[in-house]
């Protein structure tokens, strides 16, 4: 399906879907979970157990390997219907790999107009990161009507509501970077349209039950 529509639309697609539920996982490859049979990594495990507390987004990390392109293929097929995407793309040859996976959305944690503008004329969502509000603006022109506010942890809570005010309109804005669980609420109810989590979610008991709290 996502090879039918154009940027703009997976921009549309992805504002919709994260409408739907604001949340978003990423989980990072280790080099164990690229060697040995996909399915029984731990990188996979995580992935079974997100999916079936009933999350809908996750982002795997790219990394520069050889086996990377396959692990996110052996997801796909494991879970055809998970919204998957990658982050920490920085790099053309991340950003390419995104393109011949035909993968329906990818993060980065900078704003690079290369980047975007190669994004665009593959028909690829890339959404970029984001801190200032010049950088905002910035990505807005290039087109992104999705940013990443990152790290979220370092601007805070009211930062949303600082920059709205002189700014007007924003684009749909996903908070990351050092977040928890317990922090879903209070920043949706700030202002952001979406938060993405790291893996230390899954850390601990009680960080799972949250999730699973969460999400029902």
């Amino acid at each position: 399906m996502y090879e039918l529509l154009s940027t703009s639309d997976r921009q549309q697609w992805l504002m919709a879907s994260l409408a739907r539920q604001p949340l978003i996982i990423v989980l990072r490859p280790k080099e164990s979970d690229l060697l040995g049979p996909f399915l029984l990594s731990l990188l996979c495990q995580r992935v079974d157990q997100l999916v079936e507390l009933g999350l809908q987004h996750i982002e795997i990390a790219w990394v520069d390997h050889s086996r990377w392109s396959a692990l996110i293929t052996a997801i796909r097929l494991r879970h055809p219907t998970l919204q998957l995407g990658v982050a920490s793309v920085t790099s053309q040859r991340g950003l390419q790999a995104v393109i011949d996976l035909d993968l329906p959305y990818a993060m980065s944690p900078l704003l690079d107009q290369g980047l975007i503008s190669m994004a665009h004329q593959h028909n690829c969502c890339l959404v970029p990161g984001v801190m200032t509000p010049t950088e905002i603006r910035q990505a807005v022109v290039l087109g992104c009507h999705v940013v990443k506010l990152f790290p979220a942890v370092v601007l805070g809570l009211d930062y949303y509501r600082q920059i709205s005010a002189p700014m007007g309109d924003l684009p749909f804005m996903i908070a990351a970077g050092g977040l928890s669980v317990a922090d879903l609420d209070p920043w949706l109810s700030a202002g952001y349209d979406a938060i993405a989590l790291g893996r230390g979610v899954l850390s601990t008991t009680n960080a799972i039950a949250d999730l699973s709290h969460w999400l029902t």
